[in-house]
């Protein structure tokens, strides 16, 4: 009677594994099946305040996310869809100031305009601006100082959210 109630909870067990594997999807991505490739253009900052780097570190985010989050080869021309755009607004704006008026919580803030073409799936297609921000404190050193910590996270939640605008309907 032990022997069989173990396999019976085993049975169960593997069934709820296996079930859940059907209905979870890791990234969430809905690429169709016959897209293979994609472009990912260079994303020039158009921005009013310039930082040099930002848009290769952005584009090149893109490239990672897409890389890892799909099974899509990403190359130059011909591709089955290709991301374009640019960056649009860099901001650094004071949110909270101490009582000797002096600025303590800062957001950075981007926003990039993406225009993401199918070829093979028109309806996805878009055109659409993303802003995304991180609020950081001066008690931990100065704007120039906590920037290159700061930028990598904006750009990663901006390529979420691109992706998941491109591949899982969201």
């Amino acid at each position: 009677m032990k022997n069989t109630s173990n396999r019976l909870l085993l049975l169960v067990l593997l069934m709820m594994t296996v079930q859940s594997c059907w209905v979870y999807k890791f990234n969430g991505a809905s690429i169709p099946a016959n897209m293979k490739t994609v472009a990912v253009d260079f994303f020039e900052n158009t921005a009013s305040m310039v930082v040099p780097t930002l848009s290769q570190a952005f584009t090149e985010e893109l490239k990672t996310r897409i890389r890892t989050q799909s099974r899509l080869n990403i190359i130059r021309d011909n591709a089955d869809a290709v991301f374009e755009g640019r960056i649009t607004d860099y901001s650094l704006t004071n949110v909270a100031v101490t009582a000797g008026e002096k600025a303590n919580l800062v957001r950075l803030s981007i926003t990039v305009s993406v225009k993401y073409t199918s070829t093979l799936d028109p309806e996805s297609s878009f055109e659409q601006s993303f802003t995304q921000f991180e609020q950081f404190s001066l008690d931990n050193g100065s704007i120039q100082t906590q920037e290159p910590r700061i930028i990598p996270i904006v750009t990663k939640r901006l390529t979420e959210d691109i992706f998941n605008k491109a591949f899982a309907n969201w």
